[in-house]
């Protein structure tokens, strides 16, 4: 045999082998590459229905959660309304209590009672008619002393207000260091100056009597029902029936606070000269009064002691206090 026939004979015997060992192991080939495929399309499988399921489950815990906020704030309003019923007519004990003072009702209408009848002593020892002397004497025991009982109760919620901010960045500081909420409380019921102290220490004693923390903080704004007030009971409200982060929850209500504060301070600037004007155009007549009177008390004196003058002089001070009633709403800017 020649050596290219030897050669053609290797190659086509090498030809033939191949062709045979493809025969043989190509239909396990192919049945290794479709199960190779299915194992492929089974994982993929696998995982697009754990992506739906993660999916679905998260959607559902979104619309969970949803449906335990809108819960959360329906009672939130619901409670709302009650606490407006007992912040919108308030009893003289409520209206003691939120002025700071420690006097009994029945005290307090003693003490209205000894006024009017010293500003009725008073008046009759300056020989005025005893129907002046009787308008001194109702003024004197009805209005002086709700009037200075109403300005103690704005005071004492103003100095809340403007260190309330103070306390809710201790209680967020608190927080953030790893505190409980229970301790920042304490810290801010010893830390704090009065009346934020005193009505933080309050809300410490209500918890340690057993009461959840919601309902301890809503009595806050009972005591002092301020709009920050109510806004720091909201957050806490929510906070403890859904979760969530309370530390920047009260962050970001500490900033509203103090947004709030500084918006009002501006509105009080741009309203002084408004406020001046109108207070010296509802004093001018008292005062030219008290001045014509001193000077020349012989052109007074007919005001108050015929009848017609009198008559005069009550109607000038039923316009003038309408008049000042109007000058103030005009001025006066709620926020």
């Amino acid at each position: 045999m020649s050596p290219l026939a030897a050669i053609l004979f290797v190659l086509l015997s090498t030809v033939a082998a191949g062709g045979l060992a493809f025969a043989f192991l190509q239909p396990r080939i192919a049945e290794e590459k479709k199960a190779e495929q299915r194992r492929t399309q089974f994982i993929r499988d696998e995982n697009d229905r754990a992506a739906s399921k993660l999916a679905r489950d998260r959607l559902q815990e979104q619309a969970k959660r949803r449906k335990t906020i809108q819960s959360s704030l329906k009672e939130l309003e619901a409670r709302q309304r009650e606490r407006d019923k007992h912040t919108s007519k308030l009893s003289l004990q409520r209206r003691l209590e939120q002025a700071g003072l420690s006097i009994t009702p029945r005290q307090f209408v003693l003490l209205s009672i000894a006024a009017g009848f010293v500003g009725g002593v008073i008046a009759l020892m300056l020989q005025l008619s005893p129907i002046l002397a009787l308008g001194i004497a109702i003024v004197s025991g009805l209005g002086l002393p709700r009037f200075l009982l109403a300005r103690a109760r704005k005071k004492r919620l103003q100095k809340f207000t403007d260190e309330f901010p103070n306390a809710v960045d201790l209680i967020v500081r608190g927080v953030k260091s790893g505190l409980p909420l229970n301790d920042t409380l304490r810290m801010v019921a010893s830390e704090t100056p009065e009346p934020v102290a005193g009505e933080f220490r309050k809300i410490v004693e209500a918890q340690q009597m057993g009461m959840p923390i919601s309902e301890a903080v809503n009595r806050l704004y009972r005591n002092i029902p301020t709009s920050e007030a109510n806004f720091f009971a909201i957050v806490i409200g929510i906070q403890a029936q859904a979760g969530g982060n309370l530390s920047e929850a009260l962050g970001n209500l500490s900033r509203v606070l103090r947004d709030r504060k500084k918006m009002k301070g501006k509105i009080q600037a741009m309203s002084m000269e408004a406020k001046a004007s109108g207070a010296i155009i509802g004093s001018l007549p008292f005062l030219v009064f008290f001045l014509v009177t001193i000077t020349t008390p012989d052109y007074m004196t007919a005001l108050y002691t015929t009848n017609i003058g009198m008559i005069l002089l009550v109607g000038g001070g039923i316009w003038m206090s309408m008049g000042i009633f109007v000058m103030k709403q005009m001025i006066n800017f709620d926020f």
